[in-house]
């Protein structure tokens, strides 16, 4: 069971903010990033399941390319569209995936479309999209960060070990329940910075193998490297 520990909770929400401040120093503000569209949203996070981010877009632009239409991906041969996406990995899984979301979204909506999303509240989105079959929270999170320019904040494999590493995620915690653990803990307006920064520290600095601790900018932060939680007031425990 999760701490409920309100002054716990308060030790792990201030060492968010600190890791938050300290990644934004070190690496500056994110980007100025375009909004994307939803849909788009929502198909590169398809692709970009079990593969590096250059395979995912290397896909994204051949399935454009190929088809130029939501309309055309959709009723694509599927063994067409396998092979169109295969640099992305797990091709015809992926393409079953993708034509299945587009029918999702043409029956629902009435049309390839899901700008509508904009004008629906965060909750009332979670109900429309949480019915479509393969979206979990990372997707479902992307879809709020990215294509809609919300408050949200996704969990992918790096930011999860990261988390755990640096005592702000609970050791036993899954991705699933990370994505509810750390909704409150991220500061408002620090959403697309943290995530992006701790996807970056985990790719080049606190990697799964051989993580180069002696250099990282938050090691005096970091459970692992101190090897004194309990110094930090975090329940690393679920």
């Amino acid at each position: 069971m999760l701490t409920q520990d309100p002054s716990k909770i308060r030790e792990i929400e201030k060492k968010v903010v600190k890791v938050a401040r300290l990644l934004e120093k070190s690496y500056g503000p994110p980007p100025e990033r375009r909004r994307q569209d939803p849909l788009e949203t929502l198909i590169l996070t398809i692709l970009s399941q079990n593969t590096l981010d250059r395979n995912r877009d290397r896909a994204y632009e051949r399935l454009k390319k190929k088809f130029g239409t939501w309309e055309a991906v959709l009723r694509a041969p599927l063994g067409v569209l396998a092979r169109t996406i295969r640099v992305g990995g797990l091709a015809r899984q992926k393409a079953k995936c993708v034509q299945e979301t587009l029918r999702w979204v043409e029956e629902h909506f009435g049309k390839l479309d899901l700008t509508g999303l904009r004008t629906m509240d965060n909750e009332a989105i979670e109900q429309r999209i949480g019915a479509l079959k393969g979206v979990g929270p990372k997707t479902l999170a992307c879809l709020l960060l990215f294509g809609l320019g919300r408050e949200a904040f996704p969990v992918d494999t790096h930011i999860l070990r990261v988390g755990k590493r640096i005592g702000f995620i609970p050791e036993r915690m899954a991705a699933p329940e990370a994505h509810r653990w750390m909704a409150p803990l991220v500061p408002k307006g620090r959403s697309l910075s943290l995530h992006l920064h701790l996807i970056r520290l985990g790719r080049t600095v606190c990697r799964p193998r051989n993580p180069r601790c002696e250099t990282c900018l938050l090691k005096e932060a970091c459970n692992t490297f101190v090897g004194k939680p309990e110094k930090l007031g975090v329940d690393r425990k679920p």
